[in-house]
């Protein structure tokens, strides 16, 4: 029987949907300020799409764009004095930063109360004591489709292959907090198909094509697949070989399709949450 497909663009749009008539009624639009500096493709593909979510919602979004050349003060006084803004309310510093920028510094001037990315250290604390709190948009969105298609993660074995701090350590964290029994590997784990294996839930987050196959696989798992990858024909791919997994797999998100949908979601989500604490 073919896996059940978590379709993180359904479930995207009905939290935007709910979340526009929260927007609504609020005493004012949320704002997000975005701060950017210049150089990356994909963070203008991200930007770009961060605003159109943003007016269809009814919030607002102010960029703040600096050149490559940008020095370190600058970057962080910008970060500072929007923290300072009693008129935002959520902040997002575009990674990764070009060579020479301390991007930990930068972030270090971002106010705990307008993180939404969730990635100042405040942010990170909380996650690890399971205090509420602004989380990581994207794991955040995985932990939303596993509850959304009622997948049991209670006393459940999980695998997360990635132990990045954005991704793979807050998705274990989380996981953690809903009682499964949590496994970190990643590049230097020994024997990876055997302790995937292993795993009525795997999470993939690595950013390497095709790094898990079926044979990894135990019948019947979920598998989350966090990997964005272009692939030689131009496609995009996750960490995943999805035909083939999908074939074992009990449930299984496409990519594109599955998390990445949520990730933007789960960003309007932690904007309102943040305007309503300002």
């Amino acid at each position: 029987m073919p896996a059940m497909i978590l379709d993180g663009r359904a479930v995207a749009k009905a939290i935007r949907e709910s979340l526009r008539a929260e927007i609504a009624a609020l005493p004012r639009p949320p704002s997000l300020a975005v701060v950017q500096v210049v150089g990356d493709a994909a963070s203008d593909r991200y930007v770009r799409s961060i605003r159109t979510m943003c007016e269809e919602a009814g919030a607002l979004l102010i960029s703040r764009t600096h050149a490559a050349t940008v020095e370190q003060a600058t970057l962080e006084a910008t970060l500072a004095e929007l923290s300072a803004d009693s008129t935002i309310d959520g902040i997002i510093l575009q990674l990764p930063l070009p060579a020479g920028l301390n991007a930990d510094a930068a972030v270090a001037q971002i106010s705990p109360r307008k993180d939404v990315d969730g990635v100042t250290p405040h942010s990170a604390g909380l996650l690890m004591l399971g205090q509420p709190g602004l989380r990581p948009n994207t794991p955040a969105g995985g932990m939303q489709l596993l509850k959304h298609y009622q997948i049991p993660l209670a006393g459940r074995r999980a695998v997360v292959v990635g132990r990045s701090p954005i991704v793979g350590r807050p998705m274990a964290l989380l996981l953690l907090h809903e009682h499964a029994t949590v496994t970190i590997a990643h590049s230097r784990t020994r024997e990876l198909g055997v302790v995937v294996r292993e795993a009525e839930i795997v999470i993939a987050a690595v950013g390497k094509p095709g790094l898990i196959t079926a044979e990894m696989i135990q019948p019947g798992a979920t598998v989350i697949d966090f990997g964005i990858n272009m692939a030689a024909n131009g496609k995009m791919v996750g960490d995943v070989d999805y035909a083939e997994v999908a074939a074992v797999a009990g449930a299984i998100t496409p990519v594109p399709g599955g998390t990445g949908p949520m990730t933007n979601a789960m960003l309007l989500q932690n904007l309102v949450q943040a305007a309503r604490q300002q």
